[in-house]
This record gives C-alpha cells, sequence and structure tokens, in this order.
C-alpha cells in the first residue's frame, strides 16, 4: 500500500510540474492535477494539506532535482566532457522539445517564479531552492572539468540563465534560434574558463 500511495503522491507531483509548465501556475488548478494524474481528488487534500501551494512548491522542487539529475546524464552522453559541450546537451533538450513537440512548455521553475514568487514566499523559496539544486551539479561538473572552483559557480548561473532567457524567448519566437545562438555563443567562454596544464 505505502507504494502505492507514493506512486500516487509523486504522480500528483509530476502533473503538476507538466501542467504548470505549460499553463502556469494561476492556470493550474487541483482538480486538472487530479484529472492529469489520475488520482482521486479527495487524494490531493490528503497527500497536500497545505493545498495548493504545497503543490505548487513541491513541483518546483521537483523540476529542481529533475533538472540536477539531468546534468550527469548529459555528461555521459559526451564523448569528452568539456564545458561546451554540457552547455550544448542542456540546450539540446529545450531544441529537441520543441522541434517534436511545438512550443507549449517552459521550465516550470521559471513559470512558478514568474506567477508566484512575489506573492507566496514559500515559493519563492522553492523556486530559489530549485534552481540551487540546479546549478550546483553543473558547477560541480566544472569544476570537474578543470574550471577553477571560484568561477564555476557564476559560469553555472551563467548558463543557467541563459538558458532559461532562451526558453522564454523560443516560445515567444516560435522558433529554436535564441538557443542555438547562446549555444554558439557562450561555447567558446565556458572553454575558455578551463585551468590548462602547464
Amino acid at each position: 500500500m505505502a507504494v502505492s500511495e507514493r506512486g500516487a503522491r509523486e504522480r500528483m507531483v509530476f502533473s503538476a510540474a507538466q501542467l504548470i509548465r505549460r499553463e502556469g501556475v494561476a492556470a493550474t488548478g487541483m482538480r486538472e492535477v487530479a484529472a492529469h494524474a489520475g488520482a482521486p481528488r479527495g487524494s490531493l487534500q490528503h497527500y497536500f494539506p497545505g493545498g495548493k501551494e504545497q503543490l505548487v512548491n513541491e513541483a518546483v522542487e521537483w523540476a529542481g532535482r529533475y533538472a540536477g539529475k539531468r546534468v550527469a546524464r548529459f555528461l555521459a552522453a559526451l564523448p569528452e566532457p568539456t564545458p561546451s559541450g554540457l552547455f550544448a546537451e542542456m540546450v539540446r533538450q529545450w531544441t529537441d522539445e520543441y522541434e517534436s513537440a511545438g512550443f507549449a512548455g517552459g521550465c516550470p521553475v521559471a513559470a512558478a517564479t514568474v506567477d508566484w514568487a512575489e506573492s507566496t514566499a514559500s515559493t519563492r523559496a522553492a523556486a530559489a531552492e530549485a534552481f540551487g539544486t540546479w546549478t550546483g551539479p553543473v558547477a560541480g561538473a566544472l569544476t570537474d572539468m578543470g574550471v577553477p572552483a571560484e568561477r564555476a559557480s557564476a559560469l553555472a548561473t551563467l548558463m543557467v540563465s541563459a538558458l532559461e532567457g532562451a526558453i522564454l524567448m523560443a516560445r515567444a519566437e516560435r522558433d529554436v534560434r535564441p538557443l542555438t545562438t547562446v549555444a554558439r555563443e557562450l561555447g567558446p567562454l565556458l572553454d575558455a574558463a578551463v585551468r590548462r596544464e602547464g
């Protein structure tokens, strides 16, 4: 029973993240989340006694963990890990989605930040933590590739910020051009940060 309960709860958090990334927080209702997750509406109150705020915050936290875990997958896809290669893989996730499925979805963390961060302190905190959960592994990967630790965190912030901005522009333009542009233009800067031996 615990496994099925955990499964239902996780499905609802995932569903909330998917709906938020497409519709925003305001347009994502608890009923829609339950329907998307295939869960009884009554289970929402059981699993999320803090209501929509709790569910949104958990969806944002899930999205941060998801993005952070993807860093290792991106690195594994590279024959030789480089900062530019990592960033290109981060961008490719979005260009692939937009080219195959259209431009309906964005980042749930960004959507929650725009929609609720000013009015809901817990959502602002969840979004800040989610971005940290994402930039941390990026900075760690850069350090492992030879970027000095004191610079890796700043470059991780630059990478995530550029990607988030390019996602917004790509959705507005209905074109992947902003994404391919940031990958092309930031690549040399990122690779130049690697400390060379000798």
